[in-house]
């Protein structure tokens, strides 16, 4: 749910499971991967090089979201100067919808994949170790004698309870942090994509526009499979929306209980998707914290965004959820085209009046492979195209109706007014949490007008088309 620069100042550190289930498809097949969680391990360019010398890798693959894309890039450079000979792979969302432009300002780079990338680098490494030709890999774009070739489409994967499940155990699992503090956490990804087109989201196009589910059973067998082999108490569920099958997510609760697993997780909903009914099975099979896509507090700045949704039922949501006694956490977007500043006023107010535990607030950022991004090439909103300020936390487009400066400020005022509430910090003194909540309000707020300041001291930043083909 947080930005990428946001999770830096939380001292938030979690698993990449791409590359954990890449690494557990590749290990089906009799390879012997490894991972180098450098964001976790705090390796600089110098060390990474050391790691990878002492590897010699035959392939290697990045995989990146669009403000790390640079340093995914330095990455792919530095192995390629370390292994001549290797083959190079980029994924990810920002690799998927901006494949070419990505290529060609990265030399060192020889593949990029598009989309899910289990089947397709499996396929990959074995044309790779053959030496064959990798025309028939579908779902690639690849380099050869400085021209490029784009393969057939790769057709989802469609039954996911068939994949292995994510290579956890290759991943430095200690080093995972919530405010610098080892949190004894999982993120498990119970299903794919989402069916909804909120403007603003890569990740339906991302999937294909489908949306595909593992069953109760297999999303049980991987919880027991981790509380056993990592003592942990705490779940998260990484999908985008956990609840769009209201008979799996009772499934899933039903097993939980039956094997009387003492956890306590987290996952995402829309607020039309759930029931109180639901909500409570989900209390006792043990749901602790519900995070909303609220958004915006204005209904006419939802339906711009496509949500499908009014705040009359995300007020409902809230108050049910909280009735059946978990928390809540929204998130919400500042900044949207269009939206003037007493509709940014009003979302954050509406913060405050729906009762939510956490808020969440960024600004809105038009990620390549989403309608928002569309827009804002068309009508010229952009107000650059570095990709490492694609954070979240600093404007990148053009607003209409107040300055950029402001834009800034409001942003800020959202999170302190929010946090600053004397009945939110009399909630979470009550829960023990004032340690914990001090530090986010001291970690967060004031590095914010910082960020997006820096630059990459990897290489000069320069301006690149959008995204095409």
């Amino acid at each position: 749910m947080l930005s990428a620069e946001a999770t830096q100042v939380l001292g938030i550190k979690t698993p990449p499971m791409g590359l954990a289930y890449l690494a557990a498809a590749l290990e089906a097949e009799g390879y012997q991967p490894k991972i180098i969680d450098a964001n976790a391990l705090e390796l600089n360019f110098i060390e990474m090089r050391k790691k990878l010398e002492k590897e010699s890798p035959d392939v290697v693959c990045v995989t990146s979201i669009t403000p790390m894309i640079y340093e995914a890039m330095a990455s792919v450079k530095v192995a390629k100067s370390v292994s001549p000979n290797s083959t190079t792979i980029l994924g990810g969302p920002h690799a998927t919808f901006c494949p070419m432009e990505t290529l060609e300002n990265c030399p060192e780079l020889d593949v990029v994949c598009l989309g899910e990338g289990e089947e397709t680098l499996t396929e990959l490494i074995q044309k790779v170790e053959k030496e064959q030709n990798l025309d028939d890999v579908k779902g690639i774009i690849y380099r050869k004698s400085g021209h490029f070739y784009r393969t057939e489409p790769r057709p989802l994967i469609k039954d996911l309870d068939n994949l292995p499940f994510p290579a956890r155990h290759l991943l430095p699992m200690n080093h995972y942090t919530v405010l610098g503090r080892n949190y004894p956490s999982i993120n498990i990804v119970s299903s794919r994509g989402c069916p909804f087109r909120c403007s603003f989201c890569s990740s339906s196009y991302f999937y294909g526009k489908s949306y595909r589910a593992r069953t109760a059973k297999n999303v049980v067998d991987e919880i027991e499979q981790v509380v056993n082999k990592y003592k942990v108490k705490s779940i998260e569920f990484s999908d985008d929306t956990f609840t769009l099958y209201r008979s799996r997510v009772e499934e899933i609760c039903e097993e939980i209980i039956r094997r009387k697993l003492d956890i306590s997780w987290v996952c995402s909903s829309r607020a039309n998707l759930v029931t109180r009914d639901l909500l409570i099975r989900m209390k006792k099979a043990g749901c602790h914290i519900v995070l909303y896509g609220i958004e915006s507090g204005s209904p006419r700045i939802l339906k711009l965004m496509k949500k499908g949704e009014t705040p009359i039922q995300m007020a409902r949501a809230v108050k049910v959820t909280k009735e059946t006694g978990m928390e809540t956490l929204g998130s919400f977007i500042l900044g949207y085209p269009e939206e003037t500043r007493s509709e940014l006023l009003q979302t954050i107010h509406f913060s405050k009046k729906i009762g939510i535990d956490f808020a969440e607030f960024s600004i809105a950022t038009p990620y390549p492979g989403t309608e928002l991004f569309e827009f804002s090439v068309k009508k010229e909103l952009l107000l650059t195209k570095d990709w490492s300020l694609y954070t979240g936390v600093k404007p990148v487009i053009n607003p209409k109706y107040y300055s950029v400066e402001e834009l800034n400020h409001l942003f800020v005022k959202a999170y302190r007014s929010f946090y600053a509430s004397p009945g939110l910090l009399i909630h979470h003194l009550g829960k023990g949490r004032i340690g914990f909540f001090a530090k986010v309000i001291k970690n967060l707020i004031p590095k914010f007008f910082r960020m997006g300041e820096r630059r990459s001291k990897l290489k000069p930043r320069k301006t690149f088309d959008f995204c095409g083909e």
